[in-house]
């Protein structure tokens, strides 16, 4: 029964796609094919075997000593801030963000993250049947994060057509970048984490090449990958306050977001009886369905699934903790894989401001298309979760 709602699922995910396509007749059916397949055989890798789990946490202690680390700059800064025994959100999970993001800095100035994402782009582009900078930019979204990423291809975006350049922005959009990685292995299993990753990027790719097909001749299949040319200190002090940003911002979201949401549900409670995140559940509750996740289950699972996409993936993370007693083992890692990308409405703005600082006229472009690319990226993550579903 669990394979067929899968299997319908995965029809209406990729019909819903189909059905927003700008021109049908280019849609390319093999790559598509070849994605999922690829979809679910590294989900079976990652979540039910002994090389998965191996793997999976070999890159869970990897972050744990990361965060480790981390927690030494946190201790001589903030140390006694918090009562012991207590571990507050922002120090345990937002600040590691910072030493994160500086390690990152680090890999990128030794060329060692330009090669790995250019290669890897490159390998994959093989498979996408698109260009190599598409393929580029969703590794690349990955690892620098989605706004970042259009500083490393700026050369180029001057000349992208439109089509190339939704293409650019879905890939950012349905991505995570890895400063943040840990803060999401605090708070949902790693190996969630994981798979997420990995299976969002070949999911970006199924539904831009459904939504938005195009050919890319070999005159304009080119890859000019910038880098600031910076001493090292100056380089490592830039990534440091982007990463301490970053904790800022999302922090200052997260209380933001969580009070009102706190605020509204405790208003629509006292009216209606029932919390706005309840009537929101009903709403998403048959996408919730087809991703697999069973019908008494489905209103809880869709409202953390719109929680996300009205507010972000760490407000819904935060929501998904406090209502995982009344959900399954299997519905929570359906969830999770779920919330694992940056579809949400804040990030067409995020990534349009990101384009449209380098280049104005292309980001009024993805300003235009902003809509578009949040559907896309959502369909990504219901994507990603209907493969998890086929394994789980």
């Amino acid at each position: 029964m669990n394979y067929l709602i899968s299997i319908v699922g995965l029809i209406v995910v990729l019909g819903l796609a189909w059905v927003a396509s700008n021109n049908r007749k280019e849609i390319k059916i093999r790559p598509i094919i070849q994605m999922i397949i690829i979809q679910l055989i590294l989900t079976f890798l990652l979540l039910n075997t002994k090389f998965g789990l191996i793997l999976i946490k070999g890159i869970a202690a990897g972050f744990t000593q990361l965060l480790n680390f981390a927690n030494e700059g946190i201790t001589f800064v903030f140390g006694g801030i918090a009562n012991e025994g207590q571990a507050p959100f922002f120090l345990t999970a937002l600040l590691p963000i910072v030493f994160i993001s500086a390690l990152i800095g680090i890999l990128q100035h030794i060329k060692v993250l330009p090669f790995i994402m250019k290669w890897i782009g490159w390998a994959i582009s093989k498979v996408n049947g698109m260009g190599k900078l598409e393929s580029y930019n969703g590794v690349a979204s990955a690892i620098v994060g989605q706004s970042e990423v259009f500083i490393t291809v700026k050369k180029q975006l001057g000349q992208l057509s439109p089509q190339r350049l939704y293409t650019l922005s879905a890939s950012a959009m349905s991505t995570v970048s890895m400063s943040i990685v840990g803060a999401y292995m605090t708070m949902i299993e790693p190996r969630y984490v994981v798979t997420a990753i990995v299976i969002n990027l070949f999911g970006g790719f199924i539904i831009a090449s459904i939504i938005n097909p195009y050919t890319v001749t070999e005159e304009e299949d080119l890859l000019v990958v910038q880098t600031e040319k910076q001493s090292f200190f100056e380089m490592l002090g830039e990534y440091i306050m982007d990463g301490f940003k970053v904790a800022i911002v999302v922090a200052a979201m997260l209380l933001g977001f969580v009070a009102l949401m706190a605020g509204v549900n405790s208003v629509f409670d006292m009216i209606f009886g029932v919390t706005f995140q309840e009537i929101i559940g009903y709403v998403f509750a048959p996408v919730a369905i087809l991703m697999g996740i069973p019908v008494t289950e489905s209103v809880t699972a869709g409202g953390i699934m719109a929680t996300k996409l009205v507010t972000n993936e760490f407000v819904a993370m935060l929501s998904l903790g406090e209502l995982a007693s009344k959900l399954s083992e299997r519905s929570i890692g359906i969830i999770s894989v779920f919330l694992v990308s940056f579809a949400n409405f804040s990030s067409i703005g995020i990534i349009s401001g990101a384009v449209k600082g380098l280049h104005e006229k292309q980001g009024n472009v993805v300003a235009r298309f902003g809509l578009k690319l949040l559907y896309g990226a959502t369909l990504v993550s219901v994507l990603s979760a209907v493969i998890v579903s086929f394994i789980l």
